[in-house]
């Protein structure tokens, strides 16, 4: 090419090209190293602790051993200590120094590998130590000691693609080292470099991120051309100067008027429990905590959200020296408490009690400790979001609602990044979906011009927000993204960066936006529905312990309000919170390591064992003494003479029907339905002898075990994909079909390596078959689902979620419903034609799918099914193998309303105890639909009932609260029991309410 000549298109495309490539490698191997170009090596000591981790005071006096950069430490989830000593250079006097100190990170995978916190030699935590932040301050002065020790944690890195790995469990996961001290130096920190990186970075980014052939894209490739020019890479530091003036010009350059505008709220997705136990959590959060205010004191204008009140409670009890820093900055209002729940839990799975609770514990945390009250929700990583959620928020005290996670939907895309979300009950919310599509962004120009891009809003809104800083394992942001941040504050081409708190973006993007669109209903994750079934232990122990608290918190009361017992607020409180932090998002859904879950089951026996005895404490307070047997209902429907949330004094039951054989086949009746089980073990015929017809479509049978292989592409424990239903195997073969006592039946299985033991049993005066299920389960990657086709025509399904109940098309008209494969149900599912409906009710099971076939003789049948077992090998390669126990019922001719007696019924099974006293319900309701949900006494100890209730049905209702004991004053509260503004005030001798579909109602009684 001649000089003064215009190249060639061809020639111009070569020349970027060359000039990115050059620029690549010079900041590569020129500008990035040149941060450090003056280093000594420190001195290294080592103390490997035994077993699990120690407190800094115990592992400060033990006897450390020589070692140094290079050598191996670490076996999987242990912890070494490292002393680093050393002198800082007379001859950098003026200078910056910093000590870096390389673990043996793997800088692509921050979070997910070792990590330390560094303190000094007296016990004060520094910062901590992350891949992508090796860096420490120091703050000893030329000729002067410089010492600090190094709390560093070999947590393995876990391959979260799916590779089958023994290291998620401590037993499993070896004992070699895994790690190698890379570098533990005093060097000086070239300010001058880094600034030229930071340019260099945000310019790359953005140039590439321009259309091939916008002038602005060839103003920054030249200026970077120049930069090049002008660096002399023998000499980095002392042309890094002169470097960044020839960038001056394009970054001054300022932001077009209409630039998207972007709230870039710090924070750090730390995952309460996932690819690491709990008590790894417990380290990752002061380590993160420690990062961020350290980063606080060097930039005033940082602010940092925080979510999760469990794991700022866990830097307090375990890091108090953090904690000080981060109440500092708190009243600063640079540290910002955020979201207001407990956990960032799942909330598919929650019942309705425990999502309220998330709310009450984590805002009561956030109020006692820094009094402040969140006012938005901070949900980025669950996995779907229920329609309960709105008036739960509101009644919270919230008004705004944050998620990321449907930007992971595998089928269709989510139209709104703002919007109105409306739930079931008509409340509505203000909702943001960041369209930065993470929840880790290090505030690239790539990830800032992705969120422009996207933003499905343009033309009606202006701005959105971009959480950043390194999560899942944690790290928080570093001063890196802050560069960033102001870098693009006001550069054209980019849209413009402003640090905000989660408040400050939603105040402006109400005003931005004061008529978005709305979406009713539940927030379907297109992805993760494995999870509704993974890891049923842990399900079970949630479910189980969701109402033992119920029980435990109605019979306390109960008898404290009598005077026969005292209210055990610090045990429900822990124990409430115990559960709460169980149902983080990794936890409750089943995606965690094996020693995660080996650990939540040995919780959840606690959990009962405690609660069980709490439960038969204020039950025999309430019975007395006497020689007969009190039953005690905490259900809130009535059940065989005992009424709702009340005992009765009961004699024997009636004996069920035996079984009656004929032809090899059994038949149970108990003059409301026969069931007719054949030799397979299978229901052959369900007659509903009450409305006189047959439940099951011709030829059909129920009771059908069904096997598929299960191996998703992507995300072993979190994931079933559509493909799974072409393979199916029936176990149709028994081992046993015969009597197992009255009104009983045995069915014996046996199949690959498992086997299965049933009961099916129907009661007397009982209008449900109730099933027993036992397996062995020793499969890998399939599941085993419980199919029950019914001979209704149904084009929906009724699933109950939290306070209600949602409807979802039983069809597949469109993409939308046929996404919906596998859906998330409580305590029952329903499906129902016009005058007649079947409900499938379970005692510890949340995944479930509905299907519609054609009917033999003309028109479409329906087939509800379980899902019972999975076996994915990763993250737990020993997902679900063992022995499990289900329950679960056919109602034949239920209704809505009998679907949720029944469900409660199948939870909370009657409670026997010796005594002579019937004590009538504390409370009552008159209107079936109308059921209650909690009664407890406040928590502020004052005495007061707290009866927390529901429209279950989906329509209005009016309904006559009474009370036992007489009553003063009657409030309505929002769910942490403080008087709602606008709250009804009932007359304490008539308390009446009308109700709206599915409305909640927290009614606070002060006795007389």
């Amino acid at each position: 090419m001649t000089i003064g000549t215009i190249p060639s298109g061809a020639q111009m495309h070569d020349d970027r090209a060359l000039v990115e490539a050059r620029l690549a490698r010079a900041l590569r191997e020129r500008i990035r190293p040149a941060v450090y170009a003056r280093s000594v090596p420190l001195t290294v000591a080592a103390w490997h602790a035994p077993g699990e981790p120690v407190p800094f005071a115990e592992a400060a006096g033990q006897e450390y051993a020589p070692t140094a950069a290079g050598e191996p430490w670490g076996p999987p989830w242990g912890t070494t200590w490292f002393r680093l000593t050393g002198t800082v250079p007379a001859e950098w006097a003026g200078e910056t120094v910093e000590a870096v100190v390389d673990l043996g990170f793997d800088a692509d995978r921050p979070g997910f590998q070792c990590e330390g916190l560094a303190y000094t030699p007296d016990g004060a935590p520094v910062k901590g130590l992350n891949p992508r932040n090796a860096w420490l301050p120091v703050a000893a002065r030329p000729g002067e000691p410089y010492e600090v020790l190094v709390e560093a944690a070999a947590n393995p890195l876990i391959d979260y693609r799916g590779y089958v790995t023994p290291l998620g469990d401590p037993r499993t996961a070896g004992t070699a080292p895994m790690y190698r001290l890379a570098r533990a130096d005093l060097a000086v920190f070239e300010r001058e470099v880094w600034e030229l990186a930071r340019d260099v970075e945000v310019l790359d980014h953005l140039m590439r991120r321009l259309g091939t052939h916008e002038p602005r894209r060839f103003e920054i490739l030249r200026a970077l051309e120049r930069a090049l020019d002008a660096l002399d890479l023998q000499d980095v530091p002392g042309t890094a100067a002169r470097a960044r003036e020839r960038l001056a010009g394009v970054l001054a350059s300022p932001a077009h008027a209409s630039a998207h505008r972007i709230s870039a709220v710090g924070h750090a997705h730390i995952d309460s429990a996932w690819l690491w136990p709990m008590r790894e959590t417990v380290r990752k959060v002061a380590r993160t905590a420690a990062n961020v205010t350290a980063l606080m004191e060097d930039h005033p204008g940082f602010r940092f959200a925080m979510s999760q009140a469990q794991q700022l409670a866990w830097i307090k009890e375990h890091h108090p020296g953090v904690y000080e820093r981060v109440k500092k900055h708190v009243a600063a209002g640079r540290f910002v408490p955020a979201g207001g729940m407990w956990v960032e839990s799942d909330t598919n799975m929650p019942g309705g009690e425990a999502m309220a609770r998330q709310f009450v514990h984590g805002k009561r945390f956030f109020i006692e400790e820094f009094g402040v009250e969140p006012a938005e929700v901070w949900l980025p990583d669950s996995f779907g979001y229920s329609a309960a959620l709105p008036q739960i928020v509101t009644l919270a005290g919230s008004r705004w609602f944050l998620t990321q996670k449907i930007s992971w939907n595998q089928v269709n895309r989510f139209p709104h990044h703002t919007f109105l979300w409306e739930g079931i009950d008509g409340t509505r919310v203000f909702t943001h979906f960041p369209p930065v599509d993470t929840y880790n962004s290090d505030l690239s120009g790539t990830e800032l011009a992705h969120a422009s891009d996207n933003f499905a809003e343009k033309g009606r809104a202006t701005r959105s927000l971009v959480p950043f800083g390194y999560g899942d394992g944690g790290g928080g942001p570093t001063r890196e993204m802050l560069a960033r941040a102001a870098r693009t504050a006001d550069l054209e081409g980019s849209p413009r960066v402003e640090l905000h708190t989660p408040e400050e973006f939603f105040r402006a993007a109400e005003a931005d936006y004061p008529d978005p669109p709305v979406w009713s209903g539940e927030l379907y994750l297109e992805l993760h529905r494995g999870t509704y079934t993974s890891q049923a232990r842990t399900k079970q122990g949630n479910r189980r312990s969701e109402h033992l608290l119920r029980e435990a918190e109605l019979w306390c009361a109960t008898a404290a309000a009598h005077g026969l017992a005292g209210y055990p607020y610090d045990r429900l409180d822990r124990l409430w919170k115990r559960v709460l932090l169980h149902q983080f998002h990794d936890v409750l859904p089943g995606s965690s390591i094996a020693w995660v879950h080996r650990e939540a089951e040995r919780a959840y026996a606690e959990i009962a064992a405690e609660l069980e005895e709490i439960i038969d404490g204020a039950l025999r307070a309430l019975a007395g003494e006497g020689g007969g047997t009190v039953t005690f209902n905490a259900a809130p429907h009535p059940r065989d003479g005992v009424p709702a949330l009340g005992a009765a004094l009961t004699g024997e039951a009636p004996p069920s029907p035996p079984a009656a054989e004929h032809d090899g086949t059994y038949v149970l009746d108990n003059g409301l339905l026969r069931v007719t089980v054949d030799r397979r073990g299978l229901v052959v015929s369900l007659l509903d002898l009450v409305a006189g017809r047959e439940v099951l479509p011709p030829g059909a049978a129920g009771n059908l075990l069904q096997i598929h292989p299960d191996l998703p592409n992507h995300w072993d424990a979190w994931d079933i994909d559509p493909f799974y239903r072409n393979t199916v195997t029936d176990l149709v073969d028994a081992e046993e079909v015969a009597p197992a006592g009255p009104g009983a039946i045995r069915v014996v299985r046996a199949f690959g390596s498992s086997s299965v033991r049933q009961t099916l049993r129907l009661r007397p005066g009982a209008r449900r078959l109730d099933i027993e299920t036992q397996v062995d389960w020793h499969e890998t990657e399939k599941i085993l689902k419980a199919a029950f086709p019914l001979d209704v025509q149904a084009d929906r399904s009724s699933s109950e979620i939290q306070y209600g109940h949602v409807h979802r098309p039983a069809h597949t008209n469109t993409s939308w419903d046929a996404a919906r494969f596998e859906i998330c149900a409580h305590r029952w599912i329903h499906v129902g034609e016009p005058g007649y409906g079947v409900a499938v009710v379970n005692d510890s099971t949340y995944g479930h799918d509905v299907t519609r076939q054609p009917r033999t003789g003309g028109g479409t049948a329906t087939t509800v099914r379980l899902s019972l077992l999975r076996a994915p090998r990763f993250p737990d390669p020993e997902t679900d193998q063992g022995l499990h126990r289900f329950g679960y019922a056919l109602v034949p001719g239920a209704a809505i309303g009998d679907a949720v007696r029944e469900g409660y019924h199948a939870n909370l099974p009657p409670r026997a105890v010796p005594g002579g006293r019937a004590v009538p319900p504390l409370v009552a309701v008159d209107d079936p639909a109308v059921v209650v949900e909690a009664v407890k006494l406040a928590d502020d100890r004052s005495g007061d009932i707290v009866v927390r209730l529901y429209e279950s049905l989906g329509g209005r209702a009016a309904a006559r609260l009474t009370c036992h004991l007489p009553v003063s004053g009657v409030q309505e509260c929002d769910l942490l029991e403080r008087p709602l503004p606008a709250g009804r005030t009932p007359d304490p001798g008539e308390i009446t309410l009308a109700l709206r579909p599915f409305e909640i109602v927290t009614l606070r009684l002060t006795p007389a």
